[in-house]
């Protein structure tokens, strides 16, 4: 009897997906130590000692942490109680299920179609409305997690950690500047067919949750789509 042959686990876009969300956090074979070196212990520890440790800039080791953060493998709080002054970010190595090292990335095509054909029942604009309102929430979700707030960021440093976010949930996402304007280019969606078959829909979530990141981290935008793979583009392209 002849054997049917076995199907792939995950499809070419999600296996690039999966290594560009890979190399993107440990393709620096420091940011690689500093992974370890927090996995290793049990209480986490502040940039600055992380800074001593490596022998590292304090900007720098920053830097590592919020690419190790923005990815989800590390939490973080702050250690209030430790000195006197602003108290410090203490990073940890994030154990809780969905946050270590997968591969590939988890896909949610069923519920982003199920949500999809739901706001079909409602008119375009409103659907396009609601789940940009959804992704919204979405985004100020994610950014609390890649921390407490010390403070808005700089717009391009803010840019940089929602593309590293994106990145881990399977967008391939990097910056580029336009002249003044900063671009989100991303390579990869994680909702496949979805957002071929309810782009007004899924795109409306995407920029959402890039608004909802940006406004936590940086302030309020009104970031707008330049190009749309579900369009036909090779990319998404959202400037800011």
């Amino acid at each position: 009897m002849r054997k049917k042959k076995a199907q792939p686990a995950f499809s070419a876009d999600e296996f690039s997906a999966a290594v560009s969300a890979l190399a993107n956090a440990f393709g620096d074979p420091t940011r690689r130590e500093i992974y370890l070196f927090l996995r290793a212990g049990t209480t986490g520890s502040t940039c600055s000692e992380v800074a001593e440790h490596f022998a590292l800039h304090p900007n720098v080791a920053r830097h590592h942490l919020d690419k190790l953060t923005a990815g989800g493998y590390l939490s973080v709080e702050l250690a209030r109680g430790e000195s006197a002054g602003r108290p410090s970010k203490r990073y940890q190595v994030r154990e809780a299920p969905g946050h270590g090292l997968t591969f590939p990335p988890r896909r949610d095509d069923l519920l982003a179609t199920l949500l999809a054909k739901s706001l079909q029942m409602l008119p375009e604009d409103q659907a396009a409305a609601m789940a940009e309102e959804v992704g919204y929430d979405y985004g100020l979700v994610l950014a609390a997690k890649m921390g407490p707030s010390d403070g808005h960021r700089s717009m391009r440093t803010a840019v940089n950690a929602v593309a590293d976010a994106l990145t881990a949930h399977g967008f391939a996402a990097h910056t580029e500047s336009d002249g003044e304007q900063l671009q989100i280019i991303s390579q990869q969606c994680p909702f496949g067919e979805a957002a071929q078959q309810f782009p007004h829909v899924v795109c409306a979530v995407d920029r959402g949750m890039i608004r909802g990141m940006l406004a936590a981290l940086y302030g309020e935008t009104n970031p707008q789509f330049a190009a749309s793979r579900p369009a036909g583009d090779a990319t998404c392209i959202t400037c800011v």
